[in-house]
């Protein structure tokens, strides 16, 4: 990632009480909901003098961006969404989830979540650091607060242009990615099913289990280029034989094009995303400089 990452401004956000060393909230404290966390994060984009992020969420955080990407349109380029279930949990799902509530610790509870029950059964090197990590690190009765709040999530409210009148949905480009046999796949092809697939990017990456951007950052990471040209920053290599030297990393350059223009993408359904012009200030000579907002879960 670093031909991207040294041209982009990266900023992670921590749910309330999620970061590493977090004090316990206190009793009866009330867990922001999906639709309050998502209503935070203006104000993260505001203190950093962000004008628009490009947001990457995993689980939770993906639920978090894609609302925020609703209420506020103008503050989101583009969305990253792994793992991402754009519905609500439905009686059973709730039953299913308080009976395991009362049969499993909290990390293995998270861990069915995040892993696929072939690694779970394997209890793969990967699955043992989670398990140590979920255990160890973060707070439990803040981890329990806001797990519940997920799992009490709303649908997302989001359906495909022309199939209802007046459909909601995300104005920006989305790129969803689910590995093969996850716990998500089900709910991230359902999102893929409610979102414009003119702006749309489906990534099902094989052999990657429940957290393709630990098990395959590589394929992942081009994946992220190719979205990043679709929305109109591409990379440019000089040639060896040209500079006579080695090649140097790439730089990630903003095309300069209207707001109604648009770009290619190698990895987009058609090709066709309607972009907004940026107004970032150029780093170093090299490029133009844009945001990145991580939520993770």
């Amino acid at each position: 990632m670093q031909e991207i990452t040294k041209h982009f401004v990266v900023c992670h956000v921590d749910a309330p009480g999620q970061q590493v060393g977090a004090s316990q909230f206190p009793q009866g404290y009330q867990f922001p909901s999906m639709e309050q966390l998502a209503a935070m994060l203006p104000s993260v984009v505001q203190h950093f003098g962000f004008k628009y992020v490009i947001g990457i969420g995993v689980g939770a955080g993906a639920y978090v961006l894609a609302k925020f990407g609703l209420i506020f349109p103008d503050l989101v380029e583009g969305l990253v969404l792994m793992n991402i279930d754009p519905n609500g949990k439905g009686w059973i799902d709730w039953a299913a989830t308080k009976l395991s509530g009362l049969t499993s610790t909290l990390p293995d509870t998270v861990l069915s979540h995040l892993f696929s029950q072939e690694e779970l059964a394997n209890n793969t090197e990967l699955v043992q650091s989670y398990r140590q990590q979920i255990g160890n690190v973060v707070n439990q009765a803040n981890l329990q607060l806001f797990w519940n709040m997920y799992n009490s999530r709303r649908d997302l409210d989001i359906n495909r242009p022309g199939t209802v009148p007046n459909a909601k949905t995300l104005r920006c480009p989305v790129m969803l990615v689910v590995g093969d046999n996850a716990p998500a796949e089900d709910g991230v092809v359902e999102c893929n099913s409610k979102l414009d697939p003119g702006t749309t990017t489906f990534l099902k990456m094989a052999d990657s289990g429940g957290l393709p951007q630990v098990t395959q950052p590589g394929k992942l990471t081009e994946a992220f280029k190719y979205f990043l040209q679709g929305m109109g920053y591409i990379a440019y290599l000089k040639d060896r034989r040209l500079s006579g030297g080695a090649v140097p990393s790439a730089s990630m350059t903003r095309l300069a094009r209207s707001r109604t223009a648009s770009l290619t993408s190698a990895s987009s359904v058609d090709g066709s995303r309607p972009q907004a012009c940026t107004h970032s200030e150029s780093s170093e000579g090299l490029g133009q400089v844009n945001h990145t907002m991580e939520v993770s879960c």
